[in-house]
């Protein structure tokens, strides 16, 4: 079957043509060594935006080695301008073995992906979750951080945060909808719903998160006395976000 002819709702006719394309070529490449490939990220969530998302993709293969990433350079000009950056090269093995170390972005993907080709790997895989809480809010302070140095590094100029604000919310969007699991909530798919269901998860006013991802999306474009306001609203957004979930460990919620 066709990828134009599956669940491909929310995405664009275009992008789901590209994922045919890139799917055949990936098969030509690779042959029998190529075991499964999985979408996953704004594509499958209904958040894609066409030319700013990028396809997100997981390749399982037999073995990861210089050949199998030398021979990918073939085709990563080609598809790079389609929004396919360089897919996570991963062995049945190293999912495996790293499904401890990386619980919260395994969980998120687990959570929602879509097969294109082969088998479903998280299908039975066993996710240690029991420091998710712990990873949540170090995600959370080291995002802030990064920040600060990052606008320093930028010179704190327009154009620095008009890039640093995007990256910066969509690192935070994975534990964000892990706090929604780790409490047992239904996890709302679109960005938007996530974001205006947050402040009666954390008690916080989520309306600069709305705000940067609608700077994402497009939607909004400050200007040079708006945008430094937005920045340290969104640095004091991450600080509050931050002292919530430690306050949930704390309280037992959060493990």
């Amino acid at each position: 079957m066709s990828l134009t002819q599956t669940m491909f709702e929310n995405l664009p006719e275009e992008a789901r043509e590209t994922l045919q394309l890139y799917v055949e070529r990936m098969a030509d490449l690779y042959g029998p060594s190529l075991h499964a490939m999985l979408l996953y990220g704004s594509a499958v969530r209904g958040d894609y935006l066409p030319g700013r998302s990028n396809l997100n993709l997981l390749v399982l293969v037999a073995k990861v080695d210089m050949s199998l990433l030398q021979t990918y350079t073939k085709i990563h000009k080609r598809f790079k301008k389609e929004q396919i950056p360089v897919p996570l090269f991963l062995t049945e093995e190293e999912l495996r073995g790293s499904a401890s170390i990386f619980p919260l972005e395994y969980t998120d993907m687990a959570a929602c992906h879509h097969v294109l080709m082969g088998h479903d790997p998280f299908v039975g895989l066993v996710i240690d979750t029991k420091q998710m809480g712990m990873q949540c809010e170090q995600e959370v302070r080291g995002n802030l951080l990064r920040l600060r140095q990052r606008l320093v590094e930028g010179a704190a100029t327009m154009e620095a945060m008009g890039i640093l604000l995007p990256l910066s919310l969509t690192a935070m969007l994975a534990c964000l909808r892990a706090i929604f699991r780790e409490l047992r909530l239904p996890v709302p798919r679109p960005t938007d719903i996530l974001l205006s269901d947050l402040p009666s998860v954390l008690g916080i006013d989520a309306a600069v998160l709305q705000e940067v991802w609608n700077l994402k999306r497009g939607l909004i474009s400050p200007g040079p006395a708006e945008l430094p306001r937005l920045f340290e609203r969104y640095l004091g957004a991450l600080e509050m976000i931050a002292a919530c979930i430690g306050q949930l460990r704390a309280e037992g919620r959060l493990r």
